[in-house]
Formats: structure tokens, C-alpha cells, sequence
């Protein structure tokens, strides 16, 4: 169109072409800003839209007026030099353009050229390659404009791609919930929160306090480190970890970062910032921390964290704080468990040791798993020994009950260690290393007891290390010995075998009993060799024996749950040369607590090579009738627990004897009573139908040439011992009191057995007196003196007692306690 406003002035001068010519060229111009301000006004700035208005009111207000006064003045005499008006028009318009160019400059600069390249076509049409040359330029700057404002069509529009880009990306970032946005006020009120915030809480947030969105109380932070101190001073904070004011029952942790909004006069505006859930990560960092401080299998502290506690309380700065006991308990047979019905079994045993260890325990003091078997309980504050012996003794107690593990019974036990702070120690090593000599102490005195530490465990232990070491060199060396007890039948009194016994003859101490060394071999894992040796040796020695005697041989749990026993026994017996069926292998009961399907394959080839099983102290252990059905027995072993006082009247001990001896003849069984020594106990036996017997009252076990003599001379036994035997007493020292008439008197316990005691305190006591026994607990007990001499005098009871191996009475009959001030006054007496 600009081209246009050229063609009036090529072919006429006159006021009326030059007219049309301007006015048309500034058409052209208004018709070529339009639609370019069309398009950009709606995306610039203010401050552009207001340049773009001016530009095009600069030059098309000098355009009109330069044709109005062409109008106006041209027609009359003395009008203006519309040449040099025209320049001056130039040189104003020229200086527009160049005060208003900047962003806008092509489109002014198209603008002027258009005009000017008309007006200079309607003044002087003689300048003709002037025109000319104004139209080519007019259409170059024109083409440069098109293009130009193309290009800056496109880059504002790349630019509002970028801005909404960028806002999806931010509203994707708040609705995924790991992140989200907030600001506040200048009073700490919520201005604004991302969305999904207000609806994971389930409230209105605007308006709300943003502390209210947290527990700000409980952080364990120090004051200057919380929300509430970086809000009140107005500073920056970054990664401040909060709990969240949920009503899940989960918790919910943020990780919030903000900073303070000033104003352009630095006036306090508010807070604006962002959050990032750390939900996940605090449960993964709990989750370390668990298995950092936890025992994973019981839940208990495990050894780091009880070391930890167990300092605290000795660190504590007062003295008097620093008073403690620590226990360190060990589990009694858990190793055959896991041998014979494998690690889940195991496991679950410890779990259920752990409950009923937290519960007898409560709140005394804290439990933790040292691991494997090993419990540790640490008990804060003073603590009386009896106290502690009470405590001790509940929980062996609680322990020892059954468990039901895969539907099998199993029965274990524990022995329990204890060391007092500061008596015995002021440092956990200290203590730590003598509460382990105590629990030493009470597994080598028979196991399922406990023990406090004293001085002398210390060279116990040294002699202990020294008796290993030894040991092991008596199994390298073949020093260990067998003897043998011969087992009789009852009805012609004819020795039908031999059961092998394991004997250590030391160079320094003698014969040590096996109760104190088969402990030692079991855990230093010498027991599968020895096993192996005394197997050989059995069948070597039953080589030279008549053909109709028999050997037995015990074969511990570890032995029969190794898949190789069938060929150890078969190669023993192809070794010696001897009939199959002369071999009696002993096995216990805890073998059942394997693999159902392994132990009767186990039971299958050991009957396939042909030796004679039996199993081995019935009734003491995991006893069921079950397994009677399931394994191929040929003999029954009556434990000597059962015939020890089953000739004392009221005992109960005889009727159990009976019945395994039906039940063994209903299934076609034989039957050995062990650990008989008195003539009343063989009579017992004999009356109860029991098949065969082993004891004292035979022969005490004999060496290997020994029993080639003893066969040298027959087969038949003689029995040889006294009539009744002495109850078996327990060496204790316990405080008493005793009753006789309006009387009470102090006493010490030094021996009990289940029919009498030995006490002293009391001088010259008449023979028959009697007295009631206030053995504590509520239990009490009639007497009869039986002797006295000086200050101890022997008493019958009126009826057995029920006694454990510690001495301790589980059961007696209740009789009326004394009146409470005689009582006192007695309980004053004996402290």
C-alpha cells in the first residue's frame, strides 16, 4: 500500500496529487503498525505497548499535519516552500524515529521511509531516481520488518511455551507430594500452600498458623535449632526436619527450607518457602537404627546397645548411682535343639525364651541378646542378694517350662551368672568378665541354677582352660578309656551285655568324672570324634567277648544327625568282625526334635546294617508315646531318677516304673532299670516286671581287662549291697526357724535330703523332740530329732519332701504360720 501512495505523485505536481499522496502513504502506515500492534499488544509489557502507541502517533501527527497545511496554504499566494517544509518535515520525523527507536525501530523506520519516499514523488517529480530509489528502499525496510516481527512473533511465543511449561512442571512437582510450596504473612499466617498439603491434613490451611501444621514439641532439637525459633528471628533455615500434626497413625516427616520476603524498603513480609517429605527416609534411618541397636531375631537390645546402657549407669556422676547387677544367662540343651530340628526351630526357641524372659524380668531392669543362646539382663540400683537369688531363680523356673515348637514338646533349661557393682567390679569388663565365671560356675555344677560371682572362680577358670587343653591332647593322643557296666536280667541274674561308659584318666588328677569333662568336650566340639573312637573301641573289645554278650554305646544327638553315622557304625563293625545284632546303640530322646522324614530314614539304615536300638533315659527329656510308634526300639532305658526313693513310702516313682513296663511289653520291648544299688531297689524292680538291670548292686563299670576276667569266670551275677540306702542330701547352708511349743528358735540348714536334714544352733537337744520347720515361702514341715551333738542335731520329717537338684523344696504340706509378732520377733532373731 505504500507503493501505492507513490503513483499520484509520478505524473502530476499539483497540490491536489500531493494531498492524496501523503495522506494515502500515511494510510498505508497506520494499515502496516496495525495489525503488528494487534499481535504484540497483548503480550508486552506496559512500559512497550505505551512505546508502540507513541511511535505510531509521532509519525502519522506530523504526516497530517504536513498535509493539512498543504491544503490549507498551498492554493494561495505567498504559501510556504513546501520543498523546504517538506525537509523540516523530514529532519522532525527522522528525529522521532530516532527518540523512540530501541525495540520499535524497524517498524518506525518502515514508517518514515514509506512516507518520505511519497513525499519526495510528490514534490519534485524531475528527481525521478530519487522516488525510485525511496520505493526500493521503502520495500526492503518493509521486508525487514515482516521478517523481524515474524521473528519476534515466534520468540514470544517460545517464551510463553517456556513460562506454561514451567508451570506444569511445578504443579506436577506439588500434586507427586515429595514436594510442595508455602508462604506466610507477615503475622506467621498461611498466605498459601500447595494444594494436596490442605488435603493430605484434611483442613483449611489459609489463614491457619504454619506452626500448627507440626509437632513442634518432642523434636529433641535445641531451642535455637526449631521452627519456632527461626520464625520468631526472621531468618533463613534450610532441611529442618518436622514431624506432621497428622491424624494418620503412621508418622509423617518434612524436610522444610524457607527465608524472609522484604519489600523494596526492607519491610518484613512474610516467610516463603518449600517442603520435601522425608517420610521414607526416616523409616529407612529407623529401620538402620533398628538393626544398628536391636537384636533383628528377638527384638531385644542387642550387645551394642546393652554396653551402651550398661556404661550410662556406671558413668553416672554420683556414686551411689552407680550401683547395679548384671545377669548373664545361658540356655541348657539349646544346642541339641538346633542340631536335631534345624535353625527355624531354633529361632523360634529364642523368640519365646526372649517373651517369658521380658516378662519375668519387667521393669527391674533391661534384657538384651548377646547372641546365639547368650541373654544378658542389667538391673539398675541396689539390689539384696536374696533379692537377687529369688529373681534368678524365677527365671531359670520360667525357662524351664516346655515349649511347643512345630508341634513338638521341647524342654530346656538356663543357668544364670551374677555380678554385682561395686563389689565385684566398677567396670563393665569387670563386671561382664565375672558375671561369666559365675555363669561358668553354674553350668559346671549341674546346670538349671545360678551363681554369684566369688574369688575362687577365678583359679576355677584357669583350671577349666587348663582341663581343655588337656583333654584335647588326651583325644589326639588316645588317652580317653572306656569302661564298662554290665546290664543282668532280672529273672536268671545272667549278664547279657554291657553298656560303654567314657573314662579320663589324668596324669595329674586321676579319673575325672564325666559330669565335669563331657561339658568341656561338648563345647569345645570334641564330642563327634570322641563319639567316633568310642564306637570303634566298643565293637574292638566286644570282639573278644562270648557270642551271646552284648555291647552298648550311646550316640549323641550331633552324631545321629550326621548322614554318615550309618557308614561309621557299618565300618566299625566290619572293622571288629563282629555280629551286627551284638551292638546296642543308646539313644536319647532329643533325636526327635529333627526332621520327622530324616530321622526315620536315619532309623531305617541303622536297622538295615542290623544293630539293636534303644532309647536312652526315657521320661527325662522330650518325652511322647508317639515316638515309641515311630522308631524301631528294641529297649527302654528307665532313667535312675525314677528308681532313686521309689521304695519310700508315698513315692510315686515305683507306679511310673510300672506303667513303662506295660507299655514296653505291649510293644514287644525289653526294659533296663538304671543306677540300681540297694537290695529294697532290686526287689522293686523285680515286682514291677522290669526285664534287665544295671547298677552298683552288680558291679561298678569295669576296665576292659576286667571284664575279660569277670567272663572268665560266667556269666552269672551276684548282687551284692546294702538292704535300703540313705537319702540323697544336698550340702546347703539356709536359714530357719523352728517351732516348738510357744517357743522359736534360730537355726541353719546344713544338709537335706527328701526325709530329713542337719541343722545347727540348737544345743543339747533331746532325742524325740519335735518341732515345726518354717523352711520360709509359707512352707513348713513337722521334725523329730533324731541325735544331737553339741549344737546340730539330725531330724526326720514327717513326710518326704519334693526337692530339685539346688535343694530348693517345690512342694510340702501347709500348716498354720505362727502369729505375726511371734514371727517377727523370730525373723528379728535370725538377722
Amino acid at each position: 500500500m505504500a507503493v501505492l501512495g507513490l503513483l499520484p505523485g509520478l505524473f502530476s505536481r499539483t497540490l491536489p496529487s500531493l494531498f492524496w499522496a501523503l495522506w494515502l502513504t500515511a494510510a498505508s502506515a497506520l494499515c502496516l503498525c496495525a495489525p503488528v500492534f494487534a499481535r504484540l499488544e497483548a503480550r508486552l509489557p506496559l512500559g512497550d505497548r505505551r512505546r508502540c502507541l507513541a511511535l505510531i502517533v509521532a509519525v502519522a501527527a506530523p504526516m497530517g499535519l504536513f498535509g493539512f497545511g498543504a491544503a490549507r496554504w498551498g492554493p494561495y499566494p505567498g504559501a510556504p516552500n513546501w520543498e523546504m517544509t517538506l525537509h523540516v518535515y523530514v529532519f522532525i520525523a527522522l528525529v522521532a524515529v530516532a527518540a523512540l527507536g530501541g525495540r520499535f525501530a524497524s517498524v518506525a523506520t518502515a514508517i518514515a521511509a514509506a512516507w518520505i519516499g511519497a513525499s519526495l514523488a510528490g514534490a519534485s517529480v524531475a528527481s525521478l531516481p530519487l522516488p525510485l530509489g525511496g520505493a526500493a528502499f521503502t520495500l526492503f525496510l518493509i521486508y525487514r520488518h515482516s521478517r523481524r516481527t515474524v521473528e519476534d512473533g515466534e520468540l514470544w511465543a517460545a517464551h510463553e511455551h517456556e513460562q506454561q511449561r514451567a508451570g506444569q512442571l511445578l504443579n506436577e512437582y506439588e500434586e507427586s507430594g515429595y514436594g510442595w510450596f508455602w508462604e506466610t504473612d507477615r503475622r506467621g499466617m498461611i498466605a498459601y500452600v500447595s494444594p494436596h498439603i490442605a488435603r493430605l491434613l484434611g483442613k483449611k490451611l489459609e489463614g491457619q498458623s504454619f506452626t500448627s501444621l507440626f509437632e513442634i514439641e518432642g523434636q529433641g532439637r535445641e531451642s535455637e535449632r526449631t521452627l519456632a525459633f527461626h520464625l520468631s528471628t526472621r531468618s533463613s533455615f534450610e532441611e529442618l526436619s518436622v514431624r506432621v500434626a497428622t491424624q494418620e497413625q503412621d508418622e509423617r516427616w518434612w524436610s522444610i527450607t524457607g527465608r524472609p520476603i522484604m519489600d523494596k524498603f526492607n519491610n518484613f513480609m512474610g516467610f516463603r518457602g518449600f517442603g520435601i517429605d522425608l517420610t521414607e527416609a526416616h523409616k529407612s534411618q529407623q529401620h538402620v537404627t533398628q538393626l544398628a541397636r536391636f537384636d533383628a531375631l528377638t527384638g531385644l537390645a542387642n550387645r551394642f546397645q546393652m554396653s551402651e546402657w550398661f556404661e550410662k549407669i556406671l558413668g553416672a556422676p554420683r556414686v551411689e548411682s552407680r550401683a547395679c547387677a548384671v545377669f548373664l544367662l545361658d540356655l541348657d540343651r539349646f544346642k541339641k535343639v538346633n542340631d536335631t530340628m534345624g535353625h527355624p526351630a531354633g529361632d523360634a526357641l529364642l523368640r519365646q525364651v526372649a517373651e517369658r524372659l521380658t516378662g519375668t524380668v519387667q521393669e527391674l531392669g533391661r534384657v538384651g541378646r548377646l547372641g546365639g543362646d547368650e541373654f544378658q539382663v542389667v538391673l539398675p540400683g541396689h539390689h539384696s542378694r536374696d533379692a537377687l537369688s529369688r529373681l534368678a531363680g524365677r527365671i531359670v523356673d520360667n525357662l524351664s517350662q516346655p515349649y511347643s515348637i512345630e508341634n513338638a514338646r521341647v524342654v530346656i533349661g538356663a543357668s544364670v551368672g551374677i555380678a554385682l557393682c561395686p563389689d565385684d567390679g566398677i567396670t563393665s569388663e569387670a563386671l561382664i568378665r565375672n558375671a561369666d565365671l559365675a555363669l561358668y560356675a553354674a553350668k559346671g555344677g549341674g546346670r538349671g541354677r545360678h551363681h554369684f560371682y566369688d574369688r575362687d572362680l577365678h583359679s576355677d577358670a584357669k583350671e577349666r582352660r587348663r582341663l581343655e587343653e588337656d583333654l584335647r591332647e588326651a583325644v589326639a593322643t588316645g588317652s580317653l578309656e572306656l569302661h564298662y557296666q554290665p546290664q543282668v536280667r532280672t529273672t536268671t541274674e545272667r549278664i547279657t551285655g554291657f553298656e560303654a561308659l567314657l573314662r579320663w584318666k589324668h596324669s595329674r588328677h586321676g579319673y575325672i568324672p564325666p559330669s565335669k569333662f563331657v561339658p568341656i568336650a561338648e563345647e569345645a566340639g570334641l564330642m563327634a570324634q570322641i563319639g567316633e573312637w568310642a564306637l570303634g573301641k566298643a565293637c574292638s573289645d566286644l570282639a573278644g567277648w562270648p557270642k551271646d554278650v552284648r555291647v552298648a554305646v550311646n550316640v549323641s544327638p550331633m552324631q545321629f544327625a550326621n548322614p554318615a553315622l550309618p557308614q561309621i557304625v557299618a565300618n566299625a563293625v566290619a572293622a571288629a568282625g563282629v555280629e551286627p545284632s551284638r551292638i546296642e546303640l543308646e539313644i536319647t530322646e532329643s533325636v526327635f526334635l529333627g526332621e520327622e522324614k530324616l530321622t526315620e530314614a536315619m532309623f531305617a539304615a541303622l536297622k538295615g546294617i542290623g544293630v539293636r536300638l534303644a532309647l536312652d533315659d526315657f521320661g527325662t527329656g522330650y518325652s511322647a508315646l508317639g515316638y515309641l510308634k515311630q522308631a524301631p526300639f528294641d529297649k527302654i532305658k528307665i532313667d535312675q531318677s525314677f528308681v532313686r526313693s521309689a521304695t519310700v513310702e508315698g513315692n510315686r516313682h515305683g507306679a511310673i516304673i510300672s506303667s513303662i513296663v506295660s507299655l514296653a511289653e505291649a510293644l514287644g520291648m525289653e526294659t533296663t532299670a538304671e543306677g540300681i544299688e540297694t537290695l529294697d531297689e532290686l526287689d522293686l524292680i523285680r515286682l514291677l516286671r522290669c526285664s534287665h538291670v544295671q547298677g552298683y548292686i552288680y558291679a561298678k563299670p569295669l576296665t576292659s581287662e576286667a571284664v575279660g576276667r569277670r567272663l572268665a569266670e560266667g556269666l552269672i551275677a551276684v548282687a551284692r549291697g546294702p538292704r535300703s540306702a540313705r537319702a540323697v542330701r544336698q550340702t546347703m547352708l539356709r536359714k530357719v526357724m523352728l517351732e516348738h511349743g510357744d517357743q522359736f528358735y534360730d537355726g541353719t540348714i546344713r544338709n537335706i535330703s527328701q526325709t530329713g536334714a542337719m541343722i545347727e544352733g540348737l544345743w543339747n537337744v533331746p532325742v524325740d523332740t519335735e518341732f515345726t520347720v518354717h523352711l520360709g515361702d509359707g512352707l513348713v514341715m513337722s521334725a523329730t530329732a533324731r541325735w544331737c551333738k553339741d549344737d546340730r542335731m539330725g531330724v526326720q520329717f514327717a513326710w518326704p519332701l519334693d526337692i530339685d537338684a539346688n535343694g530348693a523344696v517345690l512342694f510340702t504340706s501347709p500348716r498354720s504360720k505362727p502369729q505375726p509378732g511371734q514371727q517377727q520377733a523370730a525373723l528379728r532373731r535370725m538377722a
